[in-house]
């Protein structure tokens, strides 16, 4: 039950304050509960937050959301939101996650403005994470803030929930240097492989394939990966105190995210970044939502990059970590074979592929998940393209090397801290191969919908592009005797 001042000194209040244009608008003083208001926190566009105290001193924070200033629509909007957070605080206890202690729904016909709220009495936090970046300027222990935020994102995960907002003002710093998850308006149950939000979020913290998904009577479908990219953001933030893609707004920052997931710009992440971190952050900002790593190994690796894996594990995760941050160089997270490891489960053994060669095109084909990707297509689409020929030189197509890259597109297909430079030839199988496996999994989720065998249909946007392979809903006429070879091969690769 809440019970109100007079309305007249209410009102008053309201009008001289500091709280003006909040979703809500609470006097000190106001009694909620057992809890009275000692000082407003902060508001976004549909709760605000106040400290309040019990006849003990006990301090607690009180998220309110209103129903009187909203429409119908938008209040079945909030009660769908409310009824989200309330279920995960009741289904997922952490301790990197913020808690509840109660919820309250205020009966108070005397301030149409406030009757039916919903109040969320939670623990009460020093400050949120974003009060401390500052332009340019590292946020002080930065490492071991991450490394917190990814063991409340992996737990969240692990119980089949995602974050959906993750942001650093969503992340609390709690008295004793903790960091605590909080706002779960927007968090969402897993179920299968998607989830489900409605078109809402910070345009930062979105990942670019989120507007690319069909909006339903259930929202967009989101996938956990989209708090891993939201999870590099911040983490960048952390660290440097800038932003992964720098423009003037927040919508022109997305669509330099949006060129990059297509492969039109490069990721230019900012250079104070230590090596490490720079490749933790860019294996969390892959393109592909499946080459994304899980926050469980990101926190793995972020152990290792801070030095406090526990003793007893820390030989096997020198060798997980090795592993991840070959495959973060290369700005995938696949399962690429470790050295000394047959690739036989991958390539025909008595087929005429190089041995050199082989471990370089299983890493391309496992690098994401995508149907119709494979070491064998890999191989196949580089034995039609060159016959396996690494000194390939056709300047009057400019097109060289094994794979036949043209120096000016391969460059957006390089490794991050390379990529968006232009290669000079001769280009070496290093390059040229893994980025095969780059472009596969940028462009075969563009090809979904498309009739044909989607590895197919791959390696003939390879050639040409896939606007064109989309325009003409298949293979060109004109491309039909190649693929028809990439087919053959192949076929004889595959085990």
């Amino acid at each position: 039950m809440l019970t109100s001042p007079d309305i007249a000194g209410l009102q008053e209040w309201r009008t001289t304050m500091r709280t003006d244009g909040w979703a809500v608008s609470l006097p000190v003083g106001y009694r909620i509960g057992g809890w009275r208001v000692s000082r407003p926190i902060a508001s976004g566009s549909w709760a605000s937050v106040y400290e309040g105290r019990d006849c003990d001193g006990t301090a607690a924070a009180l998220k309110i959301m209103p129903t009187g200033t909203v429409t119908r629509r938008q209040l079945r909007h909030l009660q769908e939101m409310t009824q989200r957070e309330i279920r995960l605080h009741r289904q997922v206890r952490h301790a990197r996650l913020i808690g509840l202690r109660e919820t309250l729904v205020v009966d108070d016909p005397g301030c149409p403005d406030l009757d039916g709220a919903c109040v969320l009495v939670m623990d009460l936090a020093e400050r949120s994470l974003a009060d401390l970046v500052r332009d340019g300027v590292p946020v002080p222990g930065a490492a071991r803030l991450i490394i917190e935020i990814c063991e409340g994102l992996a737990h969240l995960h692990a119980e089949g929930w995602m974050h959906g907002d993750l942001k650093p003002s969503n992340v609390l710093l709690m008295a004793d240097g903790s960091v605590k998850l909080a706002d779960f308006g927007l968090a969402t149950e897993i179920d299968g492989t998607h989830g489900y939000l409605p078109p809402m979020g910070s345009l930062d913290y979105v990942p670019p394939e989120r507007w690319g998904e069909s909006l339903t009577d259930r929202g967009h479908a989101v996938r956990v990966s989209a708090d891993v990219w939201a999870l590099g953001t911040t983490a960048c933030q952390l660290l440097t105190g800038r932003l992964p893609f720098t423009a003037p707004t927040a919508r022109a920052r997305h669509v330099a995210a949006a060129e990059y997931a297509i492969g039109e710009r490069p990721l230019t992440l900012p250079a104070s970044l230590p090596p490490g971190w720079r490749s933790w952050i860019a294996g969390c900002l892959a393109p592909s939502p499946k080459s994304r790593p899980t926050a469980a190994r990101q926190l793995r690796q972020a152990r290792v990059l801070t030095g406090s894996v526990p003793a007893a594990r820390r030989g096997r995760d020198r060798l997980l970590a090795a592993a991840s941050a070959a495959m973060l160089l290369a700005g995938t997270v696949g399962a690429v074979p470790l050295a000394g490891h047959s690739h036989e489960r991958w390539l025909r053994a008595d087929a005429d592929v190089p041995e050199r060669y082989r471990a370089l095109i299983v890493e391309a084909g496992t690098m994401c998940d995508e149907p119709g990707l494979s070491p064998a297509l890999v191989a196949a689409m580089l034995k039609a393209e060159s016959g396996f020929d690494p000194d390939l030189s056709d300047p009057a197509k400019d097109e060289y090397g094994i794979a036949r890259w043209t120096p000016s597109v391969l460059r957006y297909y390089l490794p991050p801290d390379r990529r968006g430079t232009i290669p000079v030839p001769p280009l070496p199988p290093e390059d040229s191969i893994p980025a095969v496996g780059r472009y596969l999994c940028m462009r075969l989720p563009l090809l979904a919908g498309v009739r044909g065998d989607r590895g197919l249909l791959g390696a003939a946007a390879y050639r040409t592009s896939d606007d064109v392979i989309r325009r003409e809903n298949g293979i060109p006429a004109r491309l039909q005797a190649h693929i028809d070879r990439v087919k053959e091969y192949r076929a004889e690769y595959q085990p």
